[in-house]
């Protein structure tokens, strides 16, 4: 088998896809980002059928803005960490990227620590960066006002606004939408999101050094994909509930892993266990872009934390526990005047191995990348532009036959339609206007 690799030159080079065909060959996952750098109007994202939020290309996108998108969507462009960025002492190793430090730890504040996801570090690093005035605000999500189940972006300023977001997302929103907005407020800030929100503010710093200058820290978390949003009205469905009827839908937190729980308008209480969410692996409704997922572990974060459960299975809810990968020096700086401030505890140190024990999803994505992109290429899809995240040296280690198992699968799902967006979803949304949903 031949390793294909596509250079920075050759990128440079290509003709830009459109925005059709970026959605069309499963390489969005409805950041929003492209909507935020086109002229006003020329991009609108909508809620498809399939519950997922995609940009819709409008007559007014003009060629400039196609090609700052197509050199800065994450779904296209991905890349390692840069290496005048790492922290002193930082190894980099095959599946996980670069490290400088590795840690199970969770944060200090018990509230803290029992509201947000697994052990609510990446909260507690968000109200030390605002108490510390190291930052003006926090640029994350939280649960839509309108549709609970979605999520939408959020500027925090204090305590409260983050505490009020915490918890985990994994139904589909836009995070990105109005990034040239906060951009343009002047201000410093801190930016917490999955890995692909993380690389999309990273490949616009290139292009824009204001990016470079106002956002301070990127963090992120390991990524476990975003779900269509019919799994969740499965959820609700089991309770004969609508989204209508939702005042609040909460997927984790007050706990770990904590419940799912579902408050009504009339303040009917529903919830079921992360394990009964997540039993059938089939129902999962994982967007297709995240299935071939590159980098769900935030390479290019300053610090990335996520769930350290064995063989990624919780046996039932404890205290709350994270692992911390700390990567970049900005990152090191910031977790070790954390540590000093009493903001975040560390119960021990690990290695990259015990990442593999937690986390054993991510090292079968990370090695099957390469085999998967070739078989969407054989079946007439694009495939993202990936740079030092070392997929080829992966694949080289990897059986020959599993790598054609691989190749071969992501080819037939691409052709019968379950990888990629099904034909012709645009042009529906276009035709028939009154059953798509603006996603403003």
């Amino acid at each position: 088998m031949v390793i294909e690799h596509t250079t920075f030159k050759e990128k440079s080079e290509a003709a830009p896809i459109s925005i059709d065909q970026i959605v069309t060959s499963s390489l969005c996952m409805g950041c929003g980002l492209c909507q935020s750098l086109a002229e006003p109007g020329a991009i609108k994202i909508v809620m498809t059928p399939q519950g997922r939020t995609r940009p819709m290309a409008q007559p007014n996108l003009s060629d400039q803005a196609l090609e700052t998108i197509n050199a800065t969507c994450p779904g296209l462009q991905l890349h390692s960490a840069d290496p005048a960025l790492l922290a002193d002492g930082a190894v980099i190793d095959p599946i996980w990227g670069a490290a400088a430090q590795l840690h199970i730890g969770y944060a200090a504040d018990p509230d803290i620590r029992y509201r947000g996801s697994s052990g609510g570090v990446l909260t507690a690093l968000s109200l030390y960066l605002l108490e510390s005035k190291s930052v003006d605000f926090i640029l994350h999500v939280k649960a839509s006002q309108e549709r609970p189940m979605l999520f939408t972006p959020c500027l925090s300023f204090d305590a409260a606004s983050v505490l009020a977001a915490s918890g985990s997302r994994y139904g589909p929103g836009v995070s990105l939408v109005n990034f040239i907005d906060v951009i343009n407020l002047n201000r410093p800030f801190a930016v917490v999101g999955k890995p692909c929100d993380i690389t999309a503010i990273r490949n616009l710093g290139e292009h824009d050094p204001r990016v470079k200058e106002l956002v301070r820290y990127c963090l992120s978390f390991f990524c476990g994909g975003m779900s269509d949003l019919s799994k969740f009205v499965q959820v609700c469905d089991r309770f004969n509930v609508t989204e209508a009827d939702l005042k609040s839908f909460r997927y984790r937190g007050y706990g770990n892993p904590g419940p799912t729980r579902l408050v009504t308008q009339d303040n009917r209480t529903f919830s079921i266990s992360y394990q009964e969410l997540w039993e059938d692996k089939m129902a999962w409704g994982t967007q297709p872009r995240c299935k071939i997922c590159p980098d769900a572990i935030g390479e290019v974060a300053d610090l990335v934390a996520g769930d350290c459960w064995p063989n990624s299975d919780p046996q039932g809810e404890d205290e709350g526990f994270n692992a911390i990968m700390v990567r970049t020096q900005k990152g090191q700086d910031l977790w070790e005047k954390a540590i000093a401030a009493g903001a975040i505890t560390i119960a021990k140190d690990i290695t990259f191995r015990d990442l593999d024990h937690f986390q054993p999803h991510q090292v079968r994505k990370k090695n099957g990348a390469w085999a998967r992109y070739v078989g969407m290429r054989a079946a007439g899809l694009k495939t993202p532009r990936t740079e030092g995240l070392r997929l080829e040296e992966l694949a080289r280690t990897q059986d020959w036959k599993q790598l054609l198992q691989e190749a071969r699968g992501a080819r037939e799902r691409a052709k019968d339609g379950r990888l990629g967006e099904p034909a012709g979803t645009h042009e529906h949304q276009r035709n028939k206007s009154q059953k798509s949903e603006s996603y403003d």
